[in-house]
């Protein structure tokens, strides 16, 4: 298989369903994609009802190109992470991987225009956060929930606002940003640098303001991430975790206990803000980014000092912050069900507290005048009514 041909299917591919997330390449499967969330097969002339082994390690070699390094790493390793450019039309984040004695790909389309705040409809707060100057700012949550699009939407913030440089490490560079007021200097994984924790050191030599580094995936990344945010820069960056308290726990759980402790004293000091992100499906279809946002204040500071206790959870803290623009996943699922966003079983599902998401939603449907139980329909029986021949009866052997 040469590259115009796997040009050919991949831009098959694309085409096949709206909002394609992803291409699948598997042995024994035929070509698939990911679109909403659910994978769907993709017609083909002539018809590939099966893929081979070999044509799956043909398609991988085509992605990986003439890059040595990746495909060093996927023989030693048995995965390995790419970029991949198809012509003008379309970038894609190759994930190349070994199963069974066989390769299997997975390519994640990557969006080539720089979302806004406006666009993603990111909750007003949202504008504070490009205004910081200093600290840590992360974004966590699944794969594909979001993080890197928001990501790209708050650095293209204080590109139109501040004349700064930045410079970020990412793995690979996903959305590629002009020169606006900011000056930007994208570096990739395995190409421009070896790993993030060495790149970030790096990077505190190159006069940035801002650095984005693409995943906290180490307790030496952490290190210099802290020191990079305690000495004037800010820091921006991902975590895979579902809410802010985790990301915490997170962070701590990469320390040995006997670190924990100055970690704990400088994480206090350093972060800034926390957003989790959970895409859910959509009543109109597609899915709809929730948000959970929480800042730093004097209470978020002690429970990340002294850990969390009764009263003073993470939860509790931004649930009492609510009013000046915080919310938690529960405030998140309400308001989209409220705006007719979300479905009631959907709202149910990807909230954190189920108990106070159904109240919520009870007291909703009542104001709006809808049903909420069934218990009202129920009727008693008169004591007297019942018939002789429905009494139960005994029997003995």
């Amino acid at each position: 298989m040469r590259r115009p041909e796997l040009d050919r299917i991949m831009n098959v591919m694309r085409a096949a369903q709206p909002e394609v997330s992803d291409l699948l390449f598997t042995v024994d499967r035929p070509l698939q994609v990911e679109s909403y969330g659910e994978l769907k097969p993709v017609p083909f002339d002539p018809p590939i009802e099966k893929l081979t082994p070999f044509q799956t390690e043909m398609i991988a070699l085509n992605l990986i190109g003439d890059n040595l390094q990746h495909l060093e790493y996927l023989l030693r390793h048995g995965s390995c992470d790419a970029a991949y450019a198809l012509s003008e039309k379309a970038r894609f984040r190759v994930n190349v991987f070994s199963q069974r004695g066989n390769y299997s790909i997975v390519c994640r389309q990557l969006n080539t225009v720089i979302p806004t705040l406006e666009k993603l409809n990111m909750p007003e707060i949202f504008k504070q956060i490009p205004k910081e100057k200093t600290g840590l700012v992360l974004v966590t949550g699944a794969t594909g929930s979001g993080k890197t699009t928001t990501l790209a939407a708050l650095l293209n913030e204080i590109n139109q606002a501040k004349a700064v440089h930045i410079v970020t490490l990412e793995d690979p560079v996903e959305f590629v940003h002009p020169h606006m007021k900011s000056t930007f200097n994208q570096r990739e994984l395995g190409v421009d640098f070896d790993n993030f924790s060495n790149g970030l050191r790096a990077a505190l030599r190159q006069a940035p303001k801002v650095i984005l580094v693409g995943e906290m995936r180490d307790q030496d990344t952490v290190k210099i991430a802290l020191s990079a945010a305690e000495t004037g820069h800010l820091v921006l960056s991902t975590l895979h975790t579902i809410n802010a308290g985790e990301t915490i726990n997170r962070i701590l759980g990469m320390f040995s206990p006997e670190e924990q402790e100055q970690i704990r004293i400088r994480l206090a000091d350093s972060l800034r803000w926390i957003i989790s992100q959970r895409l859910a499906p959509k009543v109109s279809g597609g899915r709809f980014a929730l948000i959970e946002i929480m800042g730093h204040n004097l209470r978020t500071e002690e429970s990340i000092r002294l850990g969390e206790s009764e009263g003073k959870t993470f939860y509790e803290i931004i649930e009492a912050s609510h009013p000046f623009g915080w919310r938690n996943f529960d405030h998140a699922c309400i308001e989209a069900f409220e705006k007719g966003l979300i479905t009631e079983e959907t709202a149910r599902l990807f909230c954190t507290k189920r108990g106070v998401v159904s109240r919520a939603i009870d007291n909703i449907k009542k104001e709006r005048g809808e049903v909420v139980s069934t218990f009202g329909s129920l009727k008693m029986k008169p004591t007297g009514s019942v018939d002789a021949q429905s009494k139960p009866t005994l029997k003995f052997k």
